[in-house]
């Protein structure tokens, strides 16, 4: 098909619980529950997460070294700020609507401990974050990390402090998911490999693209949709190990169309029409080819995960810049689309521990960091690599009036209906932003459960190594 729509058809094997809940949350995310009022005698407002996000960027730059994170009460739908200190920068976040917290560390003292566990604990099956809720960076270790290697982590964290670092195991193993959303293949040297397409893109030349993980784009350069079809689509840039975890994969074909929309499955379309950072405590939505729809919360933030080299058996891929979330995940969903209910970009499927029976930890790729990176925007350029949540943000420095809103004016997809389900509000549909899921299988065994992944089979993959 020259002019394939690059959602690659994912059937309808997405998960009703996250289904159903995308369509109500939606909805509600349409309401005026901005407090203005409040807002003005200097209390916190209501916000949907997209303002929250945005309203979080603008007190970062306010605060300078006084921030030190944010995250998002989900419960309350207050922003709430950690700052060390006080002064006025302080009383202006109160005054744009932000809950405001003393905490001790401050970001660079965060960023301190996280470097030291990189120079003195970067051992296979280890992973932390930043996680602003208990102002500590929270450090992980699966099933692998036993004897001398826990002693060695133990040691380290406990040397941070109490007050600084937190150790905790976690089930499962941590590994990439080759595998994913709406299913992408290619064959190399020694069998298959498959994965998840992301989001589509319009590369820096202008030509269409998407974005997968970067775990996929080293392990095969030609990509088709099909698990025995031609190649339409070429590895242009890859980054892992290292400072990320993305590809940009061209599209061969220049007429190539390419809508920036996810498929969320059961005949719903999620429009993305932007991207955005993520927000610790903010509902996210995960496609994937293997297990579909699946939603949860993120957890921290400026994640490092230490992933066992599968090159080099006594060797670690480190990854770092991640998003850490408790959304499931299992191979094949690697690559696979992160986005919120309002149609933001999130982030792309690179590994994790557990799976969808038992729940666990995964991680993402930050978009925004991918689209800086590579130089492209989203779908056909209408929404760039720092796009933000809104239209009309509380300045840097100042105070947000009574009727001021963060991001409020922003609506995604006016009017467009996905077989009929009105995703989001009647203006606020939920763009479905390629969900190709990232079913990585390296093994000459996957060939009939290869053929299913696009219709999101739920089989396990057979005869070689799988990454999210």
């Amino acid at each position: 098909m020259p002019k394939r729509k690059a959602a690659i058809a994912v059937g309808g094997v997405a998960a009703l619980g996250a289904a159903a809940l995308l369509l109500p949350n939606a909805m509600a995310s349409q309401d005026n529950s901005q407090d203005q009022g409040a807002a003005a005698a200097g209390n916190a407002r209501t916000l949907k997460t997209t303002d929250a996000t945005a309203l979080a960027a603008q007190l970062k730059q306010s605060l300078g070294g006084q921030f030190a994170g944010a995250y998002y009460d989900s419960a309350k739908r207050q922003l709430v700020v950690n700052a060390v200190g006080d002064g006025a920068a302080v009383a202006r976040a109160k005054s744009a609507g932000a809950v405001v917290r003393q905490v001790e560390n401050s970001t660079a003292d965060l960023q301190s401990a996280a470097k030291t566990l990189r120079t003195k604990a970067a051992i296979p099956g280890t992973a932390w974050a930043v996680d602003p809720r208990t102002n500590k960076v929270i450090v992980s270790a699966d099933s692998t990390v036993t004897g001398a290697k826990w002693d060695r982590l133990e040691s380290t964290v406990d040397g941070l402090g109490s007050g600084t670092a937190t150790l905790k195991k976690t089930g499962g193993t941590f590994k990439t998911f080759v595998s994913g959303g709406d299913a992408i293949f290619s064959q190399v040297q020694g069998g298959g490999v498959r994965c998840s397409l992301g989001f589509n893109v319009t590369a820096a030349d202008g030509s269409p693209a998407f974005l997968t993980a970067g775990h996929c784009g080293v392990a095969a350069k030609e990509w088709s949709d099909s698990q025995t079809g031609q190649p339409i689509a070429t590895v242009d840039q890859a980054t892992f190990p290292g400072e990320g975890d993305f590809s940009l994969v061209k599209y061969d074909d220049p007429a190539t169309e390419a809508p920036s929309e996810v498929n969320a499955g059961n005949g719903q379309v999620v429009a993305i029409t932007q991207a955005a950072e993520a927000t610790v405590g903010s509902t996210v939505f995960r496609m994937g080819s293997t297990t579909g729809l699946h939603d949860g919360q993120v957890t921290g933030l400026d994640a490092t995960v230490n992933f066992q080299s599968e090159t080099d058996p006594n060797g670690v891929d480190t990854v770092t810049g991640l998003i850490q979330t408790d959304v499931c995940a299992e191979p094949g969903d690697s690559g696979g689309s992160l986005f919120t209910q309002e149609g933001a970009a999130i982030g792309l499927t690179s590994g994790g521990s557990g799976d969808c029976t038992s729940g666990g930890e995964t991680f993402f790729q930050p978009v925004t960091a991918a689209l800086a990176a590579t130089g492209a925007t989203l779908g056909d350029g209408g929404a760039g690599a720092g796009a933000g949540a809104g239209d009309d943000q509380a300045g840097a420095g100042d105070q947000a009036g009574a009727g001021d809103e963060a991001g409020a004016g922003d609506q995604a997809g006016a009017g467009d209906q996905a077989g009929g389900d009105q995703i989001g509000g009647a203006d606020d549909q939920a763009g479905a932003g390629a969900g190709a899921g990232a079913d990585d299988q390296a093994g000459a065994g996957a060939g009939a459960a290869q053929e299913q992944g696009a219709k999101h089979h739920r089989n396990r993959q057979q005869g070689g190594t799988s990454a999210n």
